[in-house]
């Protein structure tokens, strides 16, 4: 009798965990339909500064939309399919009037989105709601990583909700699979990216592919891979992961610039005094100073929010003059090396450039 009950009783839970989720009073799958997922052309894009937003959408060809990702400091500009070529073209005549330096325009076709606006609100609401804390639990297990880009809690929280949001206008409903597991896969993707909007796609994926590599071995052999073993396990030679080690080190070191921009525990800088020092001791000093003042003029503005450019460290304006100044390679090299464009480069390094200034001037004072 007893099993009977308890065979019953897991029925009847099976049987609840199968009900469909409601949210604002409307089955989630009578949601979606409500404002199914659309084709449309888009035209991503990045600029050289911000654009005056409400003055683009107000010049923008009737039935565009635009939507832009501070975080990241895309502009994605939607419009009918079979635009994609003319709204290019449109962007960037806009751009060039106003000024504005475009940096990898890229149009797409048969994008597949969804506005969040277009869903009933109250069914939204209750949707982020529900799945706002069910992404802050998946995400636990990625928290070390999470920290490094968003230590504020409720920056934190703030990113999980756009994240929901993003994964709303991206849900393909007739794809057949559910809404929970199709986010949960994208939050392991965007976290990822948290490293690759940071500190570039090239070394946040080097140094992605060497810790998987690393996890894999020592769970083969309960131990940590030599050089050469690690090499052969990724396929690579011992020069090239010697070359990408190096990279991932950098970044690993670019991830404290903060602490080295006057936090408590910075280190204090001591110079001789220049009456007394031999030219040779002042040149290692004056190389200091400088590098001190790039460092700090790449670390991330303490006043800007963690999901503004500023708020990040500027790792490519960093790598461009370090490289160019001291490490003896062109603006070309490096392009091909950090798989990025001479353009972008030169954005992040007049940042440097600029802060910089201000730097040397304190110093000098």
């Amino acid at each position: 009798m007893s099993d009977r009950i308890s065979n019953a009783s897991t029925t009847d839970d099976r049987s609840r965990a199968r009900q469909p989720l409601v949210f604002g009073g409307i089955p989630e799958a009578e949601g979606w339909a409500l404002a199914p997922i659309t084709p449309r052309d888009r035209v991503h894009f990045r600029a050289d500064q911000e654009l005056p937003l409400e003055q683009f959408r107000s010049e923008l060809p009737d039935g565009v939309t635009v939507s832009y990702d501070q975080g990241d400091g895309l502009y994605r500009v939607d419009g009918a399919c079979g635009t994609a070529a003319v709204l290019a073209d449109w962007i960037k005549a806009w751009c060039a009037g106003a000024g504005v330096t475009t940096i990898g325009l890229r149009a797409e076709t048969d994008v597949r989105r969804r506005a969040p606006r277009d869903l009933p609100s109250d069914f939204l609401a209750d949707l982020c709601r529900h799945y706002g804390p069910v992404s802050l639990k998946r995400l636990q297990r990625n928290m070390s990583t999470i920290r490094l880009h968003l230590p504020d809690p409720d920056d934190l929280g703030q990113q999980v909700y756009e994240w929901v949001l993003k994964a709303v206008a991206q849900y393909d409903e007739t794809k057949s699979v559910p809404f929970g597991a199709f986010l949960a896969t994208q939050l392991s993707k965007w976290v990822h990216d948290l490293g690759r909007n940071a500190h570039g796609r090239t070394a946040a994926d080097t140094e992605h592919k060497q810790q998987k590599a690393i996890a894999s071995f020592m769970a083969e052999h309960q131990r940590r891979p030599s050089e050469k073993e690690l090499a052969a396990y990724m396929g690579q030679s011992v020069a090239t992961l010697r070359r990408n080690s190096q990279t991932v080190a950098t970044l690993n070191g670019l991830r404290n610039l903060q602490s080295l921009d006057g936090a408590p525990d910075a280190t204090e800088i001591l110079l001789p005094d220049s009456c007394e020092a031999p030219d040779e001791i002042m040149g290692e000093a004056e190389q200091t100073l400088l590098s001190h003042a790039l460092t700090a003029a790449c670390a991330p503005d303490p006043e800007a929010r963690r999901d503004q450019r500023a708020g990040q460290p500027n790792v490519l304006g960093w790598a461009t003059w370090y490289l160019t100044t001291w490490g003896g390679q062109t603006k070309t090299q490096l392009s091909s090396d950090l798989n990025t464009s001479v353009r972008n480069m030169n954005v992040y390094a007049d940042r440097v450039e600029n802060a910089l200034k201000d730097r040397l001037a304190e110093l000098a004072d």
